[in-house]
């Protein structure tokens, strides 16, 4: 159910629009239910009132009209009083109790006549001080009632009444009102039927009316997921003149033109690719015939003249940078086409480390750099192409030494369930926030003004990180300028595996401070 309230906007509007519509019908049906039972409760009080003033009336008359010479008589008079007063059976009953009035003295041995079944329970203590308090007024006070073991509405009114020879009394009438409340319940089971049935019309009309509105929603949406995925030929359907035939007009223009303009820049970028890959196998050609010419001056250089020895080897430099730029740009054309193809095989990592190591070791020695290497005493073993990998390597160390200013380099590998970690950090120059983002740039340089000493091809970076993600691993940086940089090549141990975290921290400890 959570799945699809995420998921769907129409199950989403319509719990929405059944919750309020829900609030709305118990809310109204509340006020309904309260107005009809007080109006109940007003009738009927009315009605109690006006029955108890016209029995106050018969029992003042008939205690007036009769001659009452002794206690006998004035009892058995009493007695007749109270159930003529009486009414039992149908959906009005009513029970009456004529009690006297404490503190009198007179006639000790009479009995307050009372209806049978009456509870004087149903008698409050407070009631009776009220009407001992309010003489000629008639005074009530809602109860509950016990019939069958079950507990019903009531009402008892009562009113003092003098009597000659006799004193004074109360006269109580008790009402049932159980004919009100299961009118009421009546009223009010039609009132909730009434309400759910509302609410599940309200439900399907609201799904219908939503349905028919969010379709084309979800049609457009569906339409950009296809866009997005590639399939540019996506359209919607135009039907009619209303705000969503102008959604899908616009939807559809937009994405002709999306279309057009991406086919023109595929179109742009597969030139340039080609022109890239052509160009360089182009000049591989005339490049080796000056490599064989500049290695044939280079090697017989001490039969020049001094100056024209410098030349030559400022010839043969260029030209092995030359050589290197042409690679680079060869296999950077080759990721570009998607043409290349890893050779994965189980690999030492601390071997690869040490093979890296070993081949940029002359050019630290000339630089009069330490490389400090810290490696796992057991095998690091991944899946990796052991070729691209030590190229890779040897870049960062390259880069390293070229600005590490002749300070020590840390090299660290590290491993854990599903990944390794080769961590090349130096405590040279750094970068800044906005040389790092663009530090994989191809061609880009830290500091334009600064001549290459190792002569590279601006290219290196670049395709560290394609070989990074060719074996579906990160390769990160952190920099601060005068603290030196790290970068952080993180890789599965087996190819088709996902990296949840690194070995190591980016930066290292040892920088951290």
């Amino acid at each position: 159910m959570i799945r699809l309230l995420r998921r769907s906007l129409t199950a989403r509007t319509v719990l929405v629009t059944v919750i309020l519509s829900g609030l709305s019908v118990v809310a109204i049906g509340g006020f309904l239910s309260y107005s009809l039972a007080n109006s109940f409760y007003q009738n009927r009080l009315e009605q109690v009132l006006a029955e108890s003033e016209r029995a106050v009336v018969s029992v003042q008359t008939t205690v007036a009209a009769a001659s009452l010479v002794d206690e006998t008589a004035l009892q058995t008079l009493l007695n007749s009083v109270v159930p003529s007063l009486e009414i039992s059976g149908g959906s009005a009953t009513r029970q009456v109790a004529l009690l006297r009035s404490p503190g009198q003295g007179q006639l000790q041995l009479f009995q307050s006549p009372i209806s049978q079944d009456l509870d004087l329970a149903s008698i409050p203590e407070a009631l009776r001080d009220e009407v001992r308090a309010a003489p000629g007024i008639l005074t009530y006070t809602p109860i509950e009632l016990v019939r069958d073991d079950l507990l019903i509405p009531g009402l008892t009114v009562g009113t003092p009444i003098s009597i000659p020879l006799a004193g004074s009394f109360e006269l109580y009438l008790v009402y049932d009102l159980s004919a009100e409340q299961q009118a009421l319940e009546l009223v009010q089971s039609a009132l909730a039927a009434g309400g759910i049935g509302l609410i599940l019309l309200i439900a399907g009309v609201s799904y219908l009316v939503t349905r028919n509105l969010v379709r084309p929603v979800e049609r457009a949406a569906s339409a950009a997921q296809d866009i997005a995925e590639g399939k540019l030929d996506r359209r919607l359907a135009e039907k009619g003149q209303d705000v969503m035939a102008v959604l899908a007009n616009s939807f559809n223009k937009m994405a002709s033109s999306l279309q057009a303009q991406i086919e023109q820049l595929d179109s742009l970028s597969r030139m340039q690719r080609r022109f890239v890959s052509d160009v360089s196998h182009e000049l591989r050609t005339p490049l080796t015939t000056i490599k064989l010419a500049g290695e044939v001056i280079f090697g017989n250089r001490q039969k020049l003249d001094p100056a024209l020895t410098r030349s030559a080897e400022l010839l043969q430099d260029q030209i092995d940078r030359f050589e290197k730029l042409l690679s680079d740009l060869l296999e950077i054309s080759r990721y570009d086409a998607g043409a290349v193809i890893a050779e994965f095989e189980q690999r030492d990592i601390n071997a690869v480390v040490g093979a890296a190591i070993a081949s940029i070791e002359p050019l630290a020695r000339s630089k009069q750099t330490e490389i400090m290497v810290q490696l796992p005493q057991s095998a690091v073993t991944a899946e990796i192409d052991a070729k691209r990998i030590e190229r890779l390597l040897r870049n960062l160390l390259s880069n390293a030494i070229e600005h590490g200013e002749g300070k020590p380099i840390n090299v660290e590998v590290g491993e854990n369930v599903q990944a390794v970690a080769i961590c090349v950090s130096d405590q040279g120059v750094g970068m800044s926030r906005a040389q790092l983002e663009r530090v994989f740039d191809r061609f880009w340089r830290a500091d334009p003004a600064r001549q290459r000493s190792v002569g590279g091809t601006g290219l290196g970076l670049a395709i560290a990180r394609e070989d990074s993600s060719l074996h579906r691993g990160w390769l990160q940086v952190w920099s601060k300028p005068k603290r030196g940089t790290s970068f952080r090549l993180t890789l599965p141990k087996s190819r088709d595996s996902v990296i949840a975290n690194s070995p190591l921290p980016l930066p290292p400890r040892s920088m951290e401070a």
